[in-house]
């Protein structure tokens, strides 16, 4: 009997299926249930089913899908998704309440209120379960923790670089290595500008000289290495000057003023070369190296057969050092390093960092911390890791593409950048285009960008007028390891809904403005 009960309950139980799956209609005197006296069925409710549920689309039910025809086999994540974290859907009259109260700055709002956040791609990362291991194994010796020496060792194998220094992050770094060079009066060419990059090299009393290629600052421009240093260039700085007053050279990788854009191997050995030369330094600015390595493979020829860690290697070996904020490339929350291959410079470092970070063994770094970001090291020059990571931000450009949304070209490696200058063209640059998009996308869909212009630029120290800069750019970061295509999806949705009424776009004024990093912490009107 007990088998039987059993068996009839299976009998219901399909029957309900068919009927959803066809959205058909069982007659009460049809239904299993109500002319069945079972024990066990009656513990089940007897189901009527009437016309409502007709309400129910067909086309959801039992439409095919389409499906798309791919020219190649689709590739996917290289990852799994072992835990989520929850965001908040706001809703309009909600962000526009938000964004008034942050001063029309994105870098004011408060994270809950952010629904997908491309603020930036620094320390936003989703580490991965060797990480977070590593985060459980965590030395937290004030001195010689081991979780160091595993940094230091990782950093030479990958990067090359005999010393190391760590720092609580990039901007560590870049104070260290400012204060330890530079002197009043001296020049740092520089392959485009980076915000506190050029404010420690002022602070230290240099001048920081832009040499990057001309097409850097031409966003139409499809040349393929917008990020090389211009030799010519950098050549008229050093006649007019002379190399001794010359430092460093800071060249950076996947350039970020200029929309993420790569240097060539070809163009950083040759700059190499011509400053052995004339005995000058050239830094290396990593945060992005290991994205740039992967342009180089897929771009540059004989590099293709290589991989992006061999790659990596090669580009430090025509550098004398480089600074690092492990928080992009190196997919941790916090740290980063200083590293030279030359001992007295590193004794240098290594006095510096003791003043204002900590001991050189931990540089204001937690041993976990350092264990995490060693791990992410060898995380970061996996092939498939960086072909997922830089298609992925290619994916949302080519979604804006087709909405005709004019953009920093050939796509780069964190992010896709909007050229505000075309699409707000009836804002003077004065009136800060750039902010006041980042401001409304955020209001469209709690999508947070940032400004990358001449709010970013600052002013000028001698006429103390707004510094101008060619670009005036929306940057949309995508974190490492975070978001699916349906977000990309849902960001260039709402950029386009932006785009269809941009001419009711207003521009910005200063309600506050700091002296310094005036991006980070300013307040605007509306105008």
């Amino acid at each position: 009997k007990k088998l039987l009960s059993e068996k009839i309950v299976l009998i219901y139980i399909k029957q309900i299926f068919i009927m959803v799956m066809k959205n058909a209609v069982i007659p009460a005197s049809k239904c299993i249930a109500r002319n069945c006296g079972s024990s066990t069925l009656s513990m089940l409710p007897c189901i009527h089913l009437h016309r409502s549920f007709s309400s129910i689309k067909p086309s959801i039910l039992h439409k095919p899908l389409d499906r798309p025809k791919f020219e190649k086999a689709p590739s996917a994540e290289p990852w799994k998704i072992k835990m989520v974290e929850f965001v908040k859907q706001t809703t309009l009259e909600q962000r526009q309440k938000a964004i008034k109260d942050a001063g029309y700055n994105t870098f004011l709002l408060k994270s809950d209120d952010v629904y997908i956040d491309f603020l930036t791609d620094s320390g936003t990362s989703a580490m991965s379960d060797r990480q977070w291991a590593q985060m459980m194994l965590g030395d937290e010796a004030y001195a010689g923790s081991r979780n160091f020496y595993f940094l230091c060792d990782t950093i030479r194998e990958f990067y090359g670089y005999k010393y190391v220094v760590p720092t609580h992050q990039g901007r560590g770094a870049e104070h260290i290595l400012s204060q330890t060079t530079i002197t009043p009066g001296s020049y740092v060419p520089g392959n485009m500008y980076f915000t506190t990059t050029k404010l420690h090299q002022e602070l230290a009393g240099g001048k920081f000289v832009d040499v990057i290629v001309d097409e850097a600052h031409e966003p139409d421009n499809t040349f393929r290495w917008k990020g090389n240093v211009d030799l010519e260039k950098l050549d008229n700085l050093v006649r007019q000057v002379g190399a001794d007053r010359i430092p460093y050279i800071s060249v950076e990788t996947c350039v970020n003023m200029a929309g993420g854009q790569p240097l060539s191997m070809q163009n950083l050995k040759q700059c190499y070369e011509y400053c052995q030369d004339h005995g000058i330094r050239v830094f290396l600015d990593a945060t992005r190296a290991a994205e740039n390595a992967f342009f180089i493979q897929q771009y540059e020829s004989g590099y293709e057969h290589k991989s992006v860690k061999e790659i990596l290697f090669e580009l430090c070996q025509y550098t004398d050092g480089c600074t690092m904020s492990a928080k992009k490339d190196s997919l941790v929350n916090i740290g980063g390093w200083i590293a030279c291959n030359d001992v007295e410079l590193h004794r240098k470092f290594c006095e510096m960092v003791v003043v204002y970070e900590g001991l050189h063994t931990y540089g204001g770094m937690s041993g976990r911390d350092m264990g995490a970001t060693a791990q992410g090291i060898i995380e970061s020059v996996e092939d498939e890791h960086q072909k997922h990571r830089v298609l992925q931000v290619h994916y949302l450009g080519k979604l804006l593409e087709q909405y005709g949304i004019p953009m920093v070209v050939p796509f780069g490696g964190h992010g896709i950048f909007l050229n505000a200058k075309k699409f707000l063209p009836h804002l003077k640059q004065s009136e800060f285009p750039a902010q006041s998009l980042c401001a409304e996308i955020y209001t469209d869909s709690g999508v947070r960008a940032m400004e990358r212009g001449i709010v970013s630029a600052g002013r000028n120290k001698e006429t103390g007028d707004h510094n101008y800069p060619k670009l005036e750019l929306v940057r949309l970061t995508v974190p490492r390891r975070v978001y699916t295509q349906s977000h990309m999806d849902v960001v260039a949705y709402s950029v386009n809904n932006v785009f269809q009424n941009k001419d009711q776009i207003r521009g910005l004024k200063f309600a506050y403005e700091p002296e310094n990093l005036r991006f980070f912490l300013a307040r605007f009107d509306k105008l």
